[in-house]
């Protein structure tokens, strides 16, 4: 009988932690482990990534304006603005919206359907161009 209440004592004196699978989000594992869920939520990242960051977007901003002041023109001109653009959108995405962070899962979630979608807009602009030269091969240039 005083095996029997030595066991008990140690399971009231020692609290039962759930188990956590390892791939568990940090509100699943605070609350598996009884901490307060403000603190897992409270990740704090140093200040001088945001500032580096917001260096780099004035800088990226800069060249993206001086692209225009230069007077550059043509293709070169597109694909430096939208080298920039992708570049600035890349560096908000994963350090303002805390992508760099995030699971591979979400970032796939959020990444994988923009993607799929500029595929298909490209395969059909390949197609509507096609379509044009079959066009003026086989009814001419037209009026």
């Amino acid at each position: 009988m005083t095996a029997d209440i030595g066991k008990i004592e140690e399971r009231v004196a020692k609290p039962t932690l759930r188990s956590v699978p390892p791939t568990a989000s940090l509100h699943e594992a605070a609350t598996a482990e009884g901490t307060n869920t403000a603190e897992a939520h409270g990740t704090q990242h140093p200040i001088k990534i945001y500032l580096q960051v917001w260096g780099y977007l004035f800088v990226l901003s800069t060249m993206s304006y001086l692209v225009d002041y230069f007077h550059v023109e043509g293709a070169l001109r597109w694909v430096l603005i939208l080298t920039f653009m992708f570049a600035k959108a890349g560096l908000i995405v994963a350090i303002f919206m805390h992508m760099a962070w995030e699971r591979l899962a979400l970032i796939y979630a959020i990444l994988v359907p923009p993607l799929c979608l500029g595929t298909l807009v490209l395969l059909m602009a390949i197609e509507s161009d096609y379509t044009f030269w079959t066009r003026v091969i086989f009814f001419g240039k037209g009026p």
